[in-house]
């Protein structure tokens, strides 16, 4: 029997939480990166061979299968699993551990201005005309202005908005892959 594709989605929102609470529990001060890494890497990976054992279970079954078909046995997966995954972690950073909300914010400045004085440093080494010199300095007065303390303590990065944006983003993952299976399996028989 092929495998239900809802039930692969709901056991792929737990593995994703456990992975989740995994990375909040025991990367302490590196939790942005740690996290970054993870959904940069891990997370890809885990949805694509979820997606692949929705396909391949279900064409082992029929014998052969539709573009259509393929499509949604490797999309519904993914999706219900990352749906669950990114309300729960915006239930749960918004309001079960704001602190953590808080550090990931904190977390997401500094990297953003470690990587503005980076850019800076390099830069300022390859450039030799004085006048390049002069506007690489005063843009970075400019951009280094936005990481004073008054103008960071609101910033939030967890919000509705921002969390559908993501959302949104890993929507367009979901459907390239969900293409890419619908391609591969489509009219291909199992003999």
């Amino acid at each position: 029997m092929a495998k239900n594709p809802i039930t692969l989605g709901i056991i792929l929102f737990i593995i994703t939480m456990l992975i989740f609470f995994t990375v909040y529990y025991i990367s302490g001060v590196d939790y942005f990166n740690t996290s970054l890494l993870v959904n940069a890497f891990a997370l890809p990976v885990l949805y694509c061979v979820f997606a692949y054992i929705s396909v391949r279970s279900y064409w082992k079954e029929k014998g052969i299968i539709s573009f259509k078909e393929a499509f949604s046995k490797a999309f519904t997966p993914m999706f219900i699993g990352g749906l669950l995954s990114v309300l729960s972690m915006f239930v749960f950073l918004n309001f079960i551990d704001p602190d953590a909300k808080d550090l990931l914010n904190y977390q997401y400045v500094e990297r953003q201005k470690s990587e503005l004085n980076k850019e800076y440093e390099s830069s300022k080494k390859i450039l030799a005309n004085k006048e390049d010199i002069q506007e690489l300095e005063r843009k970075y007065k400019e951009r280094i202005q936005s990481f004073e303390p008054e103008r960071v303590k609101d910033k939030d990065m967890l919000t509705p908005r921002l969390f559908s944006a993501y959302f949104a983003a890993i929507l367009i993952f979901y459907l390239i892959l969900s293409v890419f299976f619908g391609a591969f399996f489509r009219g291909r028989t199992t003999k």
